[in-house]
């Protein structure tokens, strides 16, 4: 009689709906050895990752591409109503930049919270409720007659869900289904908020000057809903949900458990990071860099074109290339992140960007010429540049915390952009015009290279880095 605790024949057919023997004691059981021994009952969605077929995590990717690409485009619908409303029910620039900057700070703050949600209630109904809520949001505006419901609406209601779909979605979707091309597929997704730009703005801005701006409203809210039955049929939480191994996983992969306790963890980094002089000059130069893209051009520049005699169109056009140059800004900076000091890399970022601020008021005209392309393009590659060099000195300085400090660096960004979005329409209102929102801007890119090159290196300045050399449990 065979005894209990001997392990079968790998060749043995086991009936479906029949458990395989369990594994001497000696030795922990893995999911990848059922799916070894028992070849004749694989799933048939089982796939080897380096199989000729098309792995599932590629789809998924797909599907979050499609997802950060309306969020993006979405988030920055704002600045098209600026005029129309404006026009409409004499709401100043001031009102409708304090909707983008709740917009901008939700965006921000939303991501840690969705990531959590993410863990406890899976991928797919966070991101159909974030695409439900921003159409919510958009529809709300289209019967809106007060400036509370523009607040809620495009303010709120929008970047909530917008932020719910950001840097946490794409970040648990490329740890969950990929170990190999894992770069480059967080670089693509981090991409699409430029891609977002791009595909929309021009659209929607046509759209406003034919229909009015409602029209750009119902778009948005149609196309937000439209996405949610994609999500829902072809995301998928993990690659153990179909029978697979996430892409490019050794056959001995096991998948890592949700750490628990995320949120305490996040404030205890907090608090520890913010007893460095490194954490806070770093957050508020990436604060600055926020102030001066999402916050002062991407919320005002098409209103300021505007004052100037431009058409809408086609400064959202110009804004639209912007994304193009963006991605290949990111890439090379990237590239020369690994090559050069991360702190004089930041500090040329921060003076060159200053510069350009400073010409822009004299660089607007009714019509696009080539000196304002030179200046988008210039900007463009410049955007997000940035945020290479600040990862590498989070990491530099903080170790195996550092994603969750950036995070709360990126917090500081959105802080930023918020304040600015505001600022900016309440100067337009009370002098007329924008100049003065550009010119300050400079002046602050200067604050940010100056606080880029007074970083030190780990242990040249008071105060103990966070760099863990013992296990988090120790």
């Amino acid at each position: 009689m065979t005894p209990l605790c001997s392990w079968p024949d790998p060749c043995a057919r086991w009936p479906s709906g029949h458990s395989l023997p369990r594994r001497p004691a000696r030795q922990a059981p893995r999911v990848t050895d059922q799916l070894e021994s028992t070849p004749a009952v694989e799933s048939p969605g089982h796939t080897r990752p380096n199989g000729p077929r098309l792995h599932y995590a590629w789809i998924v990717a797909a599907v979050a591409l499609v997802v950060l690409v309306g969020a993006a485009g979405f988030r920055s619908t704002p600045s098209l109503l600026m005029e129309p409303l404006h026009h409409e029910f004499g709401w100043s620039h001031g009102l409708v930049g304090t909707a983008v900057s709740i917009n901008v700070l939700l965006n921000g703050l939303a991501a840690p919270f969705a990531a959590a949600l993410m863990d406890r209630f899976g991928i797919r109904p966070v991101v159909s409720a974030a695409l439900a809520v921003m159409a919510l949001g958009a529809g709300v505006t289209i019967v809106m007659d007060q400036p509370w419901e523009l607040l809620l609406g495009w303010g709120f209601l929008v970047g909530l869900g917008s932020g719910s779909m950001a840097l946490a979605f794409s970040a648990t979707v490329t740890a969950r289904w990929f170990v190999a091309q894992r770069g480059l597929v967080t670089g693509v997704l981090t991409a699409a908020s430029a891609a977002g730009n791009l595909v929309f703005l021009p659209v929607l801005a046509w759209l406003v000057q034919q229909y009015g701006w409602r029209s750009a409203s119902i778009t948005v809210a149609v196309c937000a809903l439209a996405v949610v039955p994609v999500v829902a049929l072809l995301m998928r939480e993990r690659p153990s949900d179909l029978g697979l191994l996430p892409y490019g996983a050794p056959e001995d992969h096991v998948e890592p458990e949700v750490p628990a306790g995320r949120g305490l963890r996040a404030v205890r980094v907090l608090r520890e990071a913010a007893r460095t002089r490194a954490f806070w000059l770093l957050t508020g130069s990436f604060a600055i860099c926020g102030a001066t893209t999402n916050g002062l051009v991407g919320t005002h520049f098409i209103p300021a074109a505007g004052d100037h005699g431009m058409a809408e169109t086609a400064a959202a056009s110009l804004l639209a290339l912007v994304g193009i140059f963006d991605v290949v800004g990111t890439v090379f900076s990237g590239w020369l992140t690994d090559r050069l000091d991360s702190r004089k890399l930041l500090g040329v970022y921060y003076v060159l960007r200053g510069a350009s601020l400073l010409v822009l008021p004299v660089l607007f005209a009714r019509t696009v010429h080539p000196s304002m392309v030179v200046f988008i393009m210039f900007y463009g590659l410049d955007w997000v540049a940035t945020v290479p060099p600040t990862v590498a000195l989070c990491r530099e300085w903080f170790g195996d915390d550092a994603p969750v400090v950036f995070g709360w660096v990126l917090c500081g960004h959105q802080v930023g952009a918020a304040i600015v979005a505001a600022l900016a329409g309440v100067i337009r209102d009370q002098l007329g015009s924008y100049d003065l929102a550009w010119y300050g801007a400079g002046a602050l890119c200067a604050v940010a290279a100056a606080c880029s090159l007074m970083l030190r290196r780990p242990g040249a300045e008071e105060g103990t880095p966070l760099r863990p050399t013992v296990p988090a449990a120790a």
